[in-house]
């Protein structure tokens, strides 16, 4: 087994696109950061991007966005995980934590901790869900729309809101580069590779639902937010219902979206509009050991 730091995203894809596409839902993560990255390279201020080889086939792929938690594709063997561990460890990367499916996540910090000494918690328990068609939901008052320039404004308060609740380390400059990279597709729809689309009641955006990260058929459904006063009108039903719809008619065959097993208000949401579960994803902190 041997691992490689690929400084080039799009050589990174062309690599581990065979591993990742075998469960296209399992990696979406992976998969849309690496395409981000090939798009955009400054979209993050610093990246990592790691196969592990053996013999001539990848046999496992990793992806890391400081100050976020590394993501991890499923490796082929146990061998090939414990060879990623061993190699980000013994150059002391200093790694905040890992996302991955179960088991790999699991795994990866189990033998994270025993070689760094860090411990490791459950930081969220995630569920990677996969739609490919949309349920109809029942008739909920108003119309969606995709965002414009001119939203800029409530796209950052609510992206802003959105972090603060899930609980993320989102950088507050990186967040605003986020919100602005997706609107730059001003005017494309859902073609677009990133957008938002916002729900309007009475004359005022009620909801907010964001797209980003395209994977060889599909894209990642997120944020959804709905300010709590504006909560249990249905709005968010609706707004990832025909959000949903508009990016499958767009020409994606796949949308996947990741969920809170905390909140089983928001999966409940998501399953009527037809997103069925794929597998478990957690999320995991590590805390290294203090020194002396």
């Amino acid at each position: 087994m041997r691992v490689e730091e690929i400084p080039d995203p799009h050589a990174f894809l062309e690599l581990a696109t065979p591993l990742l596409a075998a469960d296209e839902a399992r990696h979406n993560l992976v998969l849309g950061l690496a395409a981000t990255l090939a798009r955009d390279p400054a979209r993050y201020d610093e990246f990592h991007l790691w196969v592990v080889r053996d013999g001539a086939t990848v046999a496992g792929a990793a992806l890391w966005t400081p100050p976020f938690e590394l993501a991890l594709a499923r490796p082929s063997s146990t061998e090939a995980l414990e060879a990623l561990v061993a190699h980000l460890a013994g150059r002391g990367v200093p790694l905040p934590g890992v996302v991955g499916a179960d088991p790999e996540a699991g795994e990866f910090a189990r033998s994270w901790t025993r070689r760094t000494g860090a411990t490791a918690s459950l930081r969220m328990a995630q569920r990677i869900h996969r739609l490919t068609h949309v349920r109809p939901v029942a008739d909920v008052p108003g119309r969606m729309r995709t965002a414009m320039v001119a939203d800029r404004d409530l796209l950052l308060d609510w992206s802003f809101a959105f972090a603060a609740e899930a609980g993320t380390h989102a950088d507050p400059e990186q967040l605003r580069r986020g919100v602005e990279e997706r609107l730059a597709g001003d005017g494309e729809g859902f073609s677009a590779p990133t957008g938002y689309a916002l729900w309007e009641d009475g004359g005022r955006s009620v909801s907010l639902a964001g797209w980003a990260g395209p994977t060889p058929t599909g894209v990642r459904v997120g944020p959804v937010y709905t300010p709590p006063e504006l909560r249990r009108r249905g709005y968010a039903s609706a707004l990832v219902a025909g959000l949903s719809a508009g990016l499958l008619a767009a020409g994606r065959r796949h949308c996947f979206l990741f969920t809170d097993l905390a909140n089983p208000t928001a999966n409940h949401i998501y399953a009527e509009v037809g997103y069925e579960p794929v597998c478990d994803a957690p999320q995991y902190a590590f805390e290294r050991p203090v020194p002396g």
